[in-house]
Order: structure tokens, then C-alpha cells, then sequence
């Protein structure tokens, strides 16, 4: 009796050790996302989670990602960047405008009335990373995602229909292009990150935000503006987002793993990012119906008028990526053109 259960005890403790060894070789690798929404908010509940997800069943279990909302980790939204360079957060996904002229060949996807599809965009802006910022601007991070937002709009206090509507209100701009067509259609461009605009907007501190509908939902806005002002036909302005990875994190990864990152990132998550994003400004715009709020469509006609006003910034743009030694109008036409090229059946992410 006593060899048996000295057996038993021992084969016991084996399995033990063979579940514990087994374990631990099956999560090799803890990898930190960072951003600056709640958990709950559509990206990171529609694309970044699933992003995650996607990787650690790629890996099978090998990797883990541990997932950050609301700025857990300290640091301020414009700090993201820089977090994943310096190895804070080995991943963030962040708002490439909160830091202003850094990465300026990005900003041709936030010229004003330049983007009607978010998954045409985010294509253009993959292939143009590729071939112009991957080493360049981008070089000191692995980025992982680059995508633009559904249409740029107004959310006020006061009903905007036209550019004089405007006149002497304080919006919230989240780039530097924003803000400089804040200014040109008499508004006074306060900047400050997507999180902030819920306070702003309860405490007067603002009279409106520029934000997609698809944000609206999370930050509580048709609750605290009963008016959004929306655009026909190409956006009045579109943001760009990265998905950026340390890049010592990604180069001390085994090449299989790194495998797995690259399996699940690059164009066709780009693409998925963008329109999956766009795809929930209709949902969100649903609940500003919904509380009866005021929606004012301007046409494509009227936005004539809008554009007449904003659209000297491709002049001064073009002049300054001239100075920084960009060919600024090459960018534009590439944009375009690519825009035009990319192809529903591109969009491929998870099918």
C-alpha cells in the first residue's frame, strides 16, 4: 500500500511540473497596449481587441497581451508615442496628430475634403508608410496599423450650418491641420485630446468638439450638445491613427512570434482598422437621433462654401513639406490616386 501510494504521489507531482512546465513554455511572451479610451469605447472593443485576441491565438497561447485602457499607465495621450520608443508600453495605439509635425507625411490623409472612404484611406496610408515613412519618420518604432476615422464633423451648442455659424466659438481641433481650419472658418481652436472633451463640453470650457460620430457614444456627447453638423460627400477633415510597437519588443521576439505579429498587422488590418471605425458612426449617430437632437447635412453644394474658405491650407501645406524637403504636392497626388485604386476585395483581415 505504501509503494502504491508513494506511486500515486509521485506520478501526481509529475503531472504537476509537466502542467507547470507546459505553462510556462506556452506563454513565453507578455507584451503591454496602451491607449487612451475606455475599454468599452469601439476601438478598442472592435479593433484592438480583436487585434489582440487574434495575436495570441496566432501564437497559440505563446504570447499574451496584456491590454491598458484610459491611459492606465500613466503618461498623457501626446506622451504615447514616446512611450512605445522608450519601452513604457511595449504597444500603443494613438492619435498621430497629438504630436504636431513629427511625422508630417501623414498629414495628407487630414487635409480638408481629401478622404471619402476610411478603408480607401487607410490603404493609401499603408502604402505610403511603406514606401516613405517606414524608414523615415517612422523609423524609430515597428508600426504595426495605419488607419483614418470616418468623417470628421462638428458636435455644438448652437446649431452650424454654415462657416459664419462659427464665428467666435470655441471647438476642440485634434491636429494641428484641424485647428488651422477651425481658425479660417472663424472658430477659436482649442486643442485638446479625445478624453478631455467630456469635461470641456459639461463645464463651457468649449462651445463644441470636431470628432467622428463614432466617438460621440463613449464620451457621452449627443448627451451634453444637442447639435452635430455633418458633410455630404468627402469628409470636411479625417485624423490618422497608428497601432506602434517598440521595436526592441518586436526584435527580441523568436522570428516565429515575430510571424505571428506581422500575420496579424500591415495592410490588411489597416484597412479592417479604418472601417471598422467608420462603420460605427452609424450606430452612434443612431443615439443622437434617438434623444431627437439636431442634425444639420450640408450638401455637397453647400459645402462649396466650407471649401472656399479651407482649401488655401493645400497651398500653405504643400509649402511647408517643401521646406522640410517633402514633395508635399507628390503626396497628395499618390493619396489620391491610391485612394482610387483600393478595391472592396482588399479588405481581407479575418476572412
Amino acid at each position: 500500500m505504501t509503494t502504491r501510494r508513494t506511486f500515486i504521489g509521485a506520478a501526481a507531482a509529475l503531472t504537476t511540473a509537466l502542467l507547470t512546465t507546459t505553462s510556462a513554455m506556452a506563454q513565453e511572451v507578455t507584451l503591454t497596449l496602451h491607449q487612451f479610451l475606455p475599454a468599452q469605447a469601439n476601438v478598442p472593443k472592435d479593433v484592438l481587441d480583436v487585434w489582440a485576441d487574434n495575436v495570441e491565438e496566432a501564437s497559440d497561447g505563446r504570447i499574451e497581451i496584456e491590454r491598458y485602457p484610459s491611459m492606465q499607465l500613466g503618461g498623457t495621450p501626446p506622451e504615447l508615442m514616446d512611450q512605445a520608443i522608450d519601452g513604457i508600453a511595449d504597444i500603443v495605439w494613438t492619435v498621430v496628430g497629438y504630436t504636431p509635425g513629427r511625422y508630417p507625411s501623414t498629414e495628407v490623409f487630414e487635409l480638408p475634403f481629401m478622404v471619402s472612404d476610411a478603408r480607401a484611406a487607410s490603404y493609401a496610408y499603408w502604402k505610403m508608410f511603406e514606401e516613405h515613412m517606414k524608414d523615415g519618420e517612422f523609423a524609430d518604432v515597428k508600426i504595426l496599423g495605419t488607419w483614418v476615422h470616418g468623417p470628421g464633423m462638428f458636435h455644438t451648442n448652437k446649431p452650424v450650418a454654415v462657416p459664419s455659424d462659427l464665428e467666435g466659438m470655441k471647438i476642440r481641433g485634434g491636429s494641428r491641420l484641424v485647428n488651422d481650419l477651425l481658425t479660417r472658418v472663424g472658430a477659436e481652436p482649442i486643442g485638446m485630446p479625445v478624453p478631455a472633451i467630456s469635461e470641456a463640453l459639461s463645464k463651457g470650457v468649449i462651445d463644441g468638439t470636431t470628432i467622428p460620430w463614432e466617438v460621440t457614444s463613449a464620451l457621452k456627447v449627443p448627451e451634453l450638445v444637442g447639435n452635430h453638423t455633418e458633410f455630404d460627400g468627402p469628409a470636411l477633415y479625417n485624423l490618422t491613427f497608428v497601432l506602434a510597437m517598440n521595436k526592441d519588443a518586436y526584435e527580441s521576439l523568436p522570428e516565429d512570434l515575430q510571424e505571428v505579429i506581422d500575420s496579424q498587422s500591415g495592410l490588411a488590418f489597416s484597412i479592417f482598422a479604418g472601417g471598422t471605425q467608420a462603420d460605427a458612426d452609424g450606430p452612434a449617430r443612431q443615439i443622437a437621433v434617438d434623444r431627437g437632437n439636431n442634425i444639420v447635412t450640408v450638401s455637397q453644394e453647400d459645402a462649396k462654401a466650407w471649401d472656399a474658405l479651407v482649401n488655401p491650407i493645400y497651398e500653405t501645406w504643400v509649402a511647408e513639406m517643401n521646406d522640410k524637403g517633402i514633395d508635399g504636392q507628390a503626396l497628395i497626388d499618390e493619396a489620391k490616386s491610391l485612394m482610387e485604386e483600393y478595391d472592396p476585395s482588399m479588405d481581407t483581415y479575418g476572412k
